[in-house]
């Protein structure tokens, strides 16, 4: 029957749409329900317009900084009606991009808000902006229904976003206008992207974080380096701070801030970012009703991506943590398989890379050093700056590190930790490293091409054995 499938993925978003994709690659009728953004967050309001934007600001920096390349620029500005202009513009070019893979793959799109009423049942209340050839909101059934619901800015009790004057991402990826002063709470990836962007803009940034560390995932000295370089670059930085009220005035904001020695202060800007992470989207799907199991805002799944409750299933940000776009796209895959019947593959987070794009940029993989050293290992550690390789000098970006975690008793890869230009990119060169179980003697024997910024991690590993050579 045309409303039966196998498989019904409830949102569309990277974890939604990679697993509708890969389970009608197996051979199973999809239905993917989605009631706002085909794509999901990532492509419309997360991932890429972020990156978007980052790029702009790239651009303005090196224009800015023309003549450290021997070059004139003398006229600078930012428009930035076409900074937004150009990442809405991209997000609408990839949402329509998964609409496209998904019709492609004989995918269903059902276009509205779902609620599971049973086990293998599922009703579709209608909602706008339905795509064309998108099927109408009914009652529908599937043998294996997949929670992808994703994530939403979790809010302050007191400092609920307003979207005029206290920010989500939502309202900091499309301003109106660039405000001369900006408050940011949270100093986790979205936090440090946005005063990144808006510090390059032209606005005064102070980045209020609640932990004594910024990037409190991070290794401590990658995110000792990077909050350097941002107060280097003018953003303002307090840890170990709390904003405990906010008060509007007419057109900004008055945060009060209490520190952890006791000392508070106040402080005014035009706007207020609210960066303090994001919670799981699990309200009105009828999850309680069903008895499956949440904990903290979360569905508790297994290995396999499986909640308590037989034939329903939950991947990505509303599975809990890490709430990464390519986590999510993993674990559609391990979903869609077993569903399938394949040898579906449990995921070991511990491999899963971690990428802020900031200026400077900051990736890792694997333990930090302080969580390798509880964990009981004895370790070697490997550091090699950027200052020591000819391509990273040659590019006028010298300032950065990477910073390798040895088991010392097996020669095991246990983190790997990057900040500086373009380590996004260079990240996954130790992810697949880790994957492959490699060893410190297999990084040693690798040849590295020359003149290249991955040298950096080849010398890295060198140190962690007391072999480097370029420093």
């Amino acid at each position: 029957m045309a409303n039966e499938y196998d498989v019904l993925i409830i949102g569309s978003g990277p974890g939604g749409y990679v697993g509708a994709i890969r389970a009608a690659q197996l051979g199973l009728k999809v239905g993917v329900i989605e009631r706002s953004y085909v794509g999901g967050i990532c492509p419309n309001w997360g991932c890429i317009p972020a990156k978007a934007l980052l790029r702009s600001a790239e651009i303005i920096h090196y224009i800015e900084h023309a003549k450290d390349y021997g070059l004139i620029a003398e006229k600078t500005g930012v428009d930035i009606a076409g900074v937004v202009k150009r990442s809405r513009g991209i997000a609408a070019q990839m949402s329509n991009g998964v609409g496209f893979l998904l019709k492609k793959n004989k995918v269903d799109v059902i276009w509205g808000q779902a609620t599971i009423t049973a086990p293998g049942k599922v009703s579709v209340a209608a909602s706008e902006g339905a795509p064309k050839g998108a099927l109408p909101a009914g009652e529908y059934t599937a043998k294996n229904i997949v929670i992808a619901t994703g994530a939403r800015p979790r809010a302050l009790p007191g400092i609920e976003p307003d979207k005029k004057l206290i920010w989500t991402y939502f309202e900091a990826l499309a301003p109106a206008s660039v405000p001369k002063s900006l408050l940011i709470m949270g100093s986790g990836a979205i936090g440090v992207e946005f005063a990144s962007f808006y510090k390059a803009m032209g606005s005064d940034v102070t980045i209020i974080e609640l932990l004594p560390q910024i990037l409190p995932v991070e290794d401590e000295e990658i995110a000792d380096h990077a909050r350097k370089r941002f107060e280097k670059q003018g953003i303002k930085i307090l840890t170990g701070a709390k904003v405990s009220k906010v008060v509007k005035g007419a057109d900004n904001v008055t945060a009060m801030v209490e520190t952890a020695d006791g000392k508070s202060q106040t402080l005014t800007a035009d706007r207020l970012i609210s960066a303090v992470g994001v919670v799981g989207n699990i309200e009105n799907l009828g999850l309680e009703k069903l008895g499956v199991k949440t904990d903290r805002g979360c569905v508790v799944i297994d290995g396999l991506c499986r909640t308590n409750v037989p034939g329903i299933w939950a991947i990505g940000d509303v599975a809990g943590p890490p709430m990464l776009a390519h986590k999510a796209e993993h674990e559609g895959v391990i979903a869609a398989e077993a569903i399938a019947g394949k040898h579906a593959h449990p995921m070991d987070k511990l491999m899963i890379p971690g990428c802020t794009y900031c200026m400077p940029q900051v990736a890792s993989v694997g333990l930090t050093e302080k969580k390798a050293k509880e964990a009981g290992y004895e370790i070697k550690v490997g550091r090699f700056p950027f200052i020591g390789n000819g391509k990273a000098v040659a590019l006028g970006e010298a300032e950065g590190m990477v910073k390798t975690i040895f088991d010392a008793k097996t020669g095991r890869l246990l983190g790997a930790h990057l900040v500086g230009a373009e380590v996004t990119e260079l990240i996954q060169g130790f992810v697949l490293a880790m994957n492959l179980e490699t060893t410190e003697e297999e990084l040693i024997n690798a040849v590295f091409p020359h003149p290249t910024v991955s040298e950096t991690m080849h010398e890295s590993v060198l140190a962690a054995y007391g072999r480097a050579i370029h420093i």
